[in-house]
């Protein structure tokens, strides 16, 4: 979102904005805040430790409408599938309020995969009256579901932009990653922390990551690990102590884009590095069973792996075939220009009669 207000705010002759963070997820969002230079007018504060789903969605459903009974916008803008992004819907649907959402209409056509993201952007679309579609793929699943063609656009997914304004010169802000030897060997990025795979599938994840460190000994792993501790205890009882693993805490926002600028390629269960990676030209293997965004399995940009054999067997294919690799790294990204933001906010400026 934050090319987003950007744009706001870049027409704020003509716009007034107003934005409001439910802060649920309270490190992520402060580092990108401040990557971005953005300060939310209002911080509602809503995440506790250990607070379950059905008591956050009933905090931050309450708590944003009585924040649009106070502001009463013409439009309420959401960005994604996140639980805050239904009950903020739900909310302004409730007023009477419009709603845009922006990087509309993904779909894994599973609803427990990923969870709950996959009903929460479902849910999201029936409310939304403005639909910003990242890709034309997007745009027909909505169709496909009965919105209308003149109420769904296609512009790209805000995430290119994001990237383009982002910092990746310079050293990391976590001095343990200056140990990795990005000259001499090949980096490989981990990151899996999605529910669906606690438990086994974890397991499984982590002892292909050890496979590949044994059976190539120029491959180094960097793995920043989620400190939720069904994640954490898992992936610290299975890699600590493993030479040439480097299991890190959550890194920057910027140190993420750096590790993912800087390695050989990525293994992910992470939407939106998904959707990164392709702008970085690093081969993505998805660590899914099914993904909500097909288009980097369809440009050849990514692969989905799962998390059994196929790791191991995708990886190293991608270490010791160097065209496979070079057929992956040169793939079109199919996320757009970087000029979406734009696109978006022209499209809300029509739609509320600015222009």
């Amino acid at each position: 979102m934050a090319p987003v207000i950007r744009e706001f705010s870049a027409r704020k002759v003509i716009f007034d904005h107003i934005i409001v963070a439910t802060a649920q997820h309270r490190e992520m969002l402060d580092q990108v805040l401040s990557v971005f230079d953005i300060t939310p007018d209002m911080d509602l504060g809503l995440m506790q430790n250990d607070q379950s789903l059905a008591d956050f969605a009933a905090t931050s459903l309450s708590s944003v409408s009585r924040v649009l009974t106070e502001l009463k916008p013409e439009l309420v803008l959401v960005q994604g599938d996140t639980t805050t992004v239904l009950t903020a819907a739900l909310a302004a649907f409730y007023q009477g309020i419009r709603v845009g959402h922006v990087e509309a209409g993904l779909r894994s056509f599973d609803s427990r995969n990923p969870f709950p993201e996959e009903i929460n952007r479902r849910i999201a679309s029936c409310l939304a009256d403005l639909h910003f579609s990242p890709t034309e793929g997007a745009r027909l699943n909505l169709l496909r579901e009965g919105v209308p063609d003149e109420n769904v656009f296609v512009t790209g997914n805000t995430i290119v932009d994001a990237l383009r304004l982002a910092p990746l010169a310079g050293d990391f802000d976590d001095r343990r990653l200056g140990c990795v030897d990005f000259d001499h060997n090949r980096v490989l990025l981990v990151t899996a922390h999605r529910r669906e795979n606690h438990g086994s599938p974890l397991r499984s994840i982590c002892r292909a990551v050890k496979t590949l460190v044994s059976s190539f000994e120029k491959v180094e792993i960097v793995y920043p690990v989620h400190l939720n501790p069904k994640v954490s205890k898992v992936v610290r009882d299975e890699l600590g102590d493993i030479e040439r693993i480097h299991l890190v805490d959550p890194v920057t926002y910027t140190d993420l884009l750096r590790l993912m600028n800087r390695c050989y390629l990525i293994l992910t269960d992470s939407g939106g590095i998904q959707e990164e990676a392709p702008s970085f030209h690093k081969p993505v293997l998805v660590l899914r069973e099914v993904t909500e965004r097909p288009e980097v399995i369809e440009t050849g940009a990514g692969r989905i792996v799962g998390t059994d054999g196929h790791i191991v067997e995708t990886t190293a294919l991608l270490l010791t075939d160097a065209q496979e690799y070079k057929k992956m790294s040169t793939a079109r990204n199919p996320f757009g220009d970087g000029h979406a933001a734009e696109r978006i906010v022209d499209i809300i400026g029509q739609k509320l009669g600015a222009y």
